[in-house]
């Protein structure tokens, strides 16, 4: 089973597929003047527009981070709020989601096409992700909740390319599984304080296992015996009765040739081996007998 060593950085691939979900959140700083006519509400003119960061790392890490500087009126802070981080917390194995087991997935190389790849089905598994999202104020949080809650339904879909050798794209559903708000602020009005809110997400992924290549058959020579006794004793011994060849037949101009009868050197194909597996080819069949094999 081990035999040979394969890796598709998948789990990379599902770790990157979270954080991108969540590189390009934007948050606005107003001047606070809110202004509700013309139908809408408008909560100010824009003074600073703020991308917010994001970064693999577990809660403790960045709160312990995060309580290294207290003043929350630096504008140098260590790690500068808001700010994002997300973890994987667990892998497990879904049988609700269990494809066959004998399936294969086979294509052409590119670059050859006298060669397939082939792949089995892949084995679902339920990957378990954790998303922190820190504010020093209740406002910055819900700016960013607000950006993220309305894609997920409670899931968000999004294409994979796990395989490129074997243009595998999965969709991915992505479940939004539970959402929990916190605030850590403890101590005086100038510590700093972080409110935290913590979203739990599965994202349904599948893992591959090794990809096999093999060449293309076009030459088929099958050798038949005509055993005197039992077939364990024929074997190695018994001269062949008959042969039988299979092969593709194109001529020059590339029309498809069909024969079928006895050895034949002028059916006028090509060599098998300049047909590619496109060519709109025929079938060329031969048959020898026993005095065709003398």
């Amino acid at each position: 089973m081990f035999n040979s060593p394969f890796y598709f950085g998948l789990i990379r691939k599902y770790v990157i597929l979270v954080g991108t979900l969540f590189n390009d959140i934007k948050i606005s700083r107003t001047d606070g003047v809110v202004d509700t006519t013309d139908c809408h509400t408008n909560f100010g003119a824009q003074t600073a527009l703020i991308k917010v960061p994001i970064t693999y790392a577990p809660k403790d890490k960045m709160l312990a981070r995060i309580t290294q500087d207290s003043d929350i009126d630096r504008d140098t802070a260590v790690v500068p709020l808001p700010a994002i981080s997300f973890e994987m917390i667990d892998l497990a194995y879904d049988s609700s989601r269990k494809l066959g087991n004998i399936k294969q997935t086979r294509i052409t190389d590119c670059a050859n096409s006298s060669i397939t790849a082939s792949q089995f089905n892949p084995v679902p598994y339920n990957l378990k992700f954790r998303v922190y999202v820190y504010a020093k104020n209740a406002e910055d949080g819900t700016k960013i909740i607000e950006q993220i809650l309305p894609f997920f339904t409670p899931d968000f879909t999004a294409s994979v390319h796990l395989i490129p050798e074997m243009c595998a794209t999965m969709d991915i559903p992505i479940v939004m599984d539970n959402i929990d708000l916190s605030d850590t602020y403890e101590g005086s009005f100038k510590d700093r304080r972080s409110i935290i809110w913590t979203l739990d997400l599965t994202v349904k992924g599948y893992f591959y296992g090794p990809i096999k290549t093999s060449k293309l058959i076009k030459f088929a020579n099958i050798n038949m015996y005509t055993p005197a006794g039992t077939i364990a004793d024929a074997i190695g011994v018994a001269p062949v009765s008959e042969k039988i060849t299979v092969q593709p037949g194109l001529d020059a101009n590339s029309t498809a040739i069909n024969y079928y009868g006895g050895p034949n050197n002028t059916t006028g194909t090509i060599a098998y081996t300049s047909i590619e597996k496109d060519d709109d080819y025929g079938f060329v069949t031969m048959i020898y007998d026993t005095d065709d094999l003398i």
